[in-house]
Order: structure tokens, then C-alpha cells, then sequence
């Protein structure tokens, strides 16, 4: 949990501007040669090289630097010097960080809702093409998306994307959205499969889950979690850390549901206000849970997995989420490219389960069991990785 360890070490920093954009161009520069936009080949995609026509622009690691820049200029220049002796005192202090979150969570409001979203048109990308089956309705690679609307959630009509054609540009945007998952345009929903006879032209259409406007709001969730550090920098009695993180949790997944109950939808892509209170509120009420039992009550040893992987967390990140490590073992095969250690592993699993859902889920507790281990090594070596 990134966020929650926020708070604490920009307060440990000496030279915090210099260490900031040092640690915001190693993260952008981590991207640029990950899979999914550098010069290192994907899983499943054995090409190499990048082409700037096309290069994705945004992604899950440029977000946890939009996210760690906003909430470290909050820190570093807009908190006030008061010493915080009292609950006042507190509030006085951090005015200021939450008056820009309400700012932020309030314009995209205001954008989401307000903001006109007319009628669009896009070319058919060839990563679409080859992956899907001939549809009656898809003759033309230039497909309209009929929309001129206010407010609309719809993934063909929203603002979020908007933003993200305007500004970034339809050819750099996530070629295989997932709402490529819904009825509408997959026969094997919610999972991906080929569109429907009658599925809309908008199935195909690019959209970027780690957009502009939707990183801004994945920011607060930084925001959030740098309140949560203050906690723990000021606070030094367990029972009273618990007590505020659990006040502030339950308050933030209340008010989570309370919008959904009033029209704002749980959506991940689009990062909506209700999916960032219940997911910050959620994730909250969790770091409670593992306060108690770790800290509190000293619950440490069925823990040290965490604890390993934590001390190594971005580079366990790119190396496995972001497959890096997966991709580099497919690049060896026996024949052809599915004979490669990953995909037999896997396919192996699924049979001996007799499942595909219950093999992909082990084989996937069996990647995190080993690069946990992964992490021990490190640990025991005392090799840190950071950037």
C-alpha cells in the first residue's frame, strides 16, 4: 500500500524537492521500458520497439507518479509549520491538502457532469483487427460513436475520455479497453471473447482506464493515504491511531456508498468519486485490521511475506504485474511460441485442476508465493531496491 507509507517518508526526507523529481523521472523512466510501452517486449508479444505514432502516453506507473507528485507538493509546500497538539490543531495544520482534494474531487464532478461530449469518430486499430472475429457492421476501419450528451457514465460517451482524445490523442491511448468485457461486445462476458452479431462499433473504440482526468482523481487516493501517515506521525498510541483511522475509514466508505446510492456508479476506468471513497475507506479499514494484528498485538511471523515484498515493492511490481519477468521467460521457446515455461506451467495447473478458472487462480497464488520468496532473498541479502 503505497499510500499509507507516503506521509511518513517525505517527513524523513532531507533534500525533499531534489529527491522528489529524482524519484518522479526514475519512475516515468521505469515505464517508458516496461511492457506495455518500451523497448522490451510484452507477454504474449514478442515484438520489440516502440513506435511514437502510437506509444501509450499514460499508464499504471505514470499514475503513481501523478499521484506521489500531487501528494508530495501538498507536503512539502502547502502544509502549515503549526505543531499539532490537539485534534484543532490537526485540522489547522493539513487545511490547506484537503481544501485542493475537495477542489480536485469537485472540478471532476463539474467535468464529468457538465461537460458536452459530441459525436466522434475513430480508425479500427490493428491490435483489434486480428484479435476479432469478422462482424456484420465493422466493414468500414473508420467507425462514428453517436453521442452528444451531458453527464453520461456510458463507456463510448464519457467525459474521461474526452479529456484523453483531446489531449492526448486517440492513437495513444489502451488499444483493448476493458469494457471490451461487456454484453454489448463480448459473447463470453464479463470476460473478453469475440463482439456479438450486433454488437456497437464503440466496442472497438480506444479508451485508457489511466487517463488524465481519472489520474487526478486516483491522486486524492494519495491524498487520503498521506492523511493516514500524518496519523501515524503524530499520533503515538495505538488505541488512538486506531481509533481516528477507523473514524476515517468507515467515514469514507459511507460517504462511497452514499453516492453510488445517488447516481454517481463504482467504476475502476473511470475512477469515480464513489470508487475512490469506498476503495480508500475499504483499503483503510484493512490497514486497521493489519495495524492491530501486526503492531498491536505482535502477530509478526505468518506477516513476513508482506513485510519482504514491501521492502522491494516497486521493482516486484514491474517485474510481475507489469510482466516484465513473464515476458523475458516466453522469449525462449521450443518450437513454437506457446511451448515457453509460463504457458506450459499454466496450461499444466488448469488440467490438473480440471479447470481454467481454478488453475489460472493458483497458478497466479503460486506467482505471488514466489515472488515473495523472491523478496526473502532479497531481504536476507540486504538488496533494496529503490529509485
Amino acid at each position: 500500500m503505497l499510500w499509507y507509507c507516503l506521509g511518513k517518508s517525505i517527513d524523513e526526507y532531507d533534500d525533499v524537492d531534489g529527491k522528489l523529481w529524482q524519484k518522479l523521472v526514475s519512475i516515468m523512466n521505469l515505464t517508458m521500458n516496461e511492457g506495455g510501452g518500451g523497448y522490451f517486449h510484452g507477454r504474449n508479444n514478442l515484438s520489440y520497439g516502440v513506435d511514437i505514432a502510437k506509444i501509450r502516453w499514460m499508464g499504471v506507473l505514470q499514475r503513481i507518479s501523478i499521484g506521489y507528485l500531487f501528494a508530495s507538493i501538498l507536503e512539502i509546500w502547502f502544509a502549515n509549520d503549526y505543531p499539532v497538539d490537539s485534534s484543532k490543531a490537526f485540522i489547522r495544520r493539513y487545511f490547506f491538502q484537503a481544501l485542493a482534494g475537495i477542489l480536485i474531487g469537485l472540478s471532476y464532478l463539474i467535468l464529468v457532469y457538465g461537460l458536452y461530449v459530441p459525436d466522434w469518430f475513430f480508425e479500427i486499430s490493428s491490435l483489434n483487427v486480428e484479435s476479432r472475429s469478422p462482424v456484420s457492421g465493422y466493414g468500414s476501419s473508420t467507425q462514428t460513436v453517436n453521442c452528444g450528451v451531458r453527464g453520461s457514465l456510458e463507456p463510448p460517451c464519457n467525459v474521461v475520455g474526452l479529456i484523453d482524445r483531446l489531449l492526448l490523442g486517440e492513437k495513444h491511448l489502451y488499444q483493448r479497453p476493458v469494457y471490451r468485457r461487456t454484453k454489448e461486445c463480448s459473447v463470453n462476458s464479463p470476460d473478453y471473447g469475440p463482439p456479438p452479431s450486433n454488437a456497437p462499433g464503440w466496442c472497438l473504440a480506444p479508451f485508457d482506464p489511466e487517463g488524465i482526468l481519472s489520474s487526478l482523481m486516483a491522486a486524492i487516493t494519495c491524498l487520503v493515504g498521506l492523511h493516514f501517515g500524518h496519523i501515524l506521525v503524530h499520533v503515538q498510541d495505538h488505541l488512538q491511531r486506531v481509533i481516528f483511522w477507523s473514524v476515517f475509514s468507515v467515514f469514507l466508505t459511507l460517504a462511497g456508498y452514499v453516492l453510488e446510492l445517488a447516481g454517481v456508479p463504482l467504476s475502476k476506468p473511470l475512477y469515480t468519486l464513489s470508487y475512490m471513497f469506498i476503495t480508500a475507506g475499504v483499503s483503510g479499514l484493512l490497514l486497521v485490521v493489519l495495524y492491530y494484528i501486526v503492531d498491536v498485538k505482535c502477530f509478526q511471523k505468518p506477516m513476513i511475506l508482506f513485510q519482504w515484498m514491501g521492502m522491494n515493492a516497486l521493482i516486484l511490481y514491474a517485474l510481475a504485474a507489469c510482466d516484465l519477468f513473464s515476458g523475458a521467460l516466453q522469449g525462449f521457446y521450443w518450437y513454437s511460441p506457446e511451448n515457453n515455461l509460463v504457458d506450459i506451467t499454466e496450461r499444466f495447473i488448469q488440467a490438473a485442476f480440471n479447470s481454467k478458472k481454478w488453475g489460472t487462480l493458483v497458478f497466479v497464488m503460486l506467482e505471488i508465493l514466489f515472488w515473495g520468496l523472491v523478496a526473502g532473498f532479497l531481504h536476507a541479502k540486504k538488496v533494496y531496491i529503490k529509485l
